[in-house]
């Protein structure tokens, strides 16, 4: 099931978005971190300093954060995935087919993970941009369980749980020099949790 189709004005903003994202992952796989500023990137964008902090905050930013729109449609999806499924299975329909068609964004990934890996100082902001998508999956859990996101375990243990789904995925495809694909890793991931952790 997917969401309705945003309009013109949010597809370019969308892609303007993503520009600067790859931008400035490229510029920094190229230069090293440190020598990449806000200035660079938004030149090499074509784009002002004003028009790079209308989508983020800071360079860091820029080469950790999710697409929040991107976010925002799987965690709807969530919620209106047919009531038969478990919230188990409708996290991994959402999460396997968004990463199976969101080929853009799974380029990013690439990128981000080639620049994170030798710039430790990145880790906090990686680990901020996960907790606030780790919340935004807990809420859409909760309004589909009729649970309390802030006094009931079980949203943010599935949330969390997912996130870690999602992490393993990425770290044996990173490892695994990019293959199998993370939509196959990410599959396998949820059917070990779906079977209950079974020894191998």
């Amino acid at each position: 099931m997917s969401g309705p189709v945003p309009g013109l004005r949010e597809r370019k903003k969308r892609a303007t978005r993503r520009t600067l994202q790859r931008i400035a992952l490229e510029l920094s796989a190229e230069r090293g971190v440190e020598h990449v500023t806000v200035d660079d990137i938004a030149a090499a964008a074509e784009v002002s300093t004003r028009t790079f902090f209308n989508y983020f905050s800071s360079k860091e930013e820029a080469l950790v954060a999710p697409d929040p729109q991107l976010l925002e449609q799987m965690a709807r999806e969530m919620v209106e995935r047919p009531a038969a499924e478990s919230p188990l299975e409708a996290m991994r329909a959402v999460l396997v087919h968004s990463l199976t068609v969101e080929a853009a964004e799974l380029d990013l990934l690439r990128l981000r993970m080639a620049v994170v890996e030798p710039n430790p100082a990145l880790l906090p902001h990686l680990v901020g941009s996960f907790a606030a998508a780790e919340r935004l999956f807990a809420e859409a859990v909760a309004e589909r369980t009729g649970t309390d996101v802030d006094r009931d375990v079980y949203p943010s243990l599935l949330a969390a749980v997912a996130a870690a789904a999602l992490r393993t995925a990425l770290h044996l495809w990173r490892t695994g020099d990019f293959e199998p694909s993370v939509p196959e890793l990410l599959d396998e991931s949820f059917a070990c949790l779906a079977a209950g952790l079974p020894a191998p």
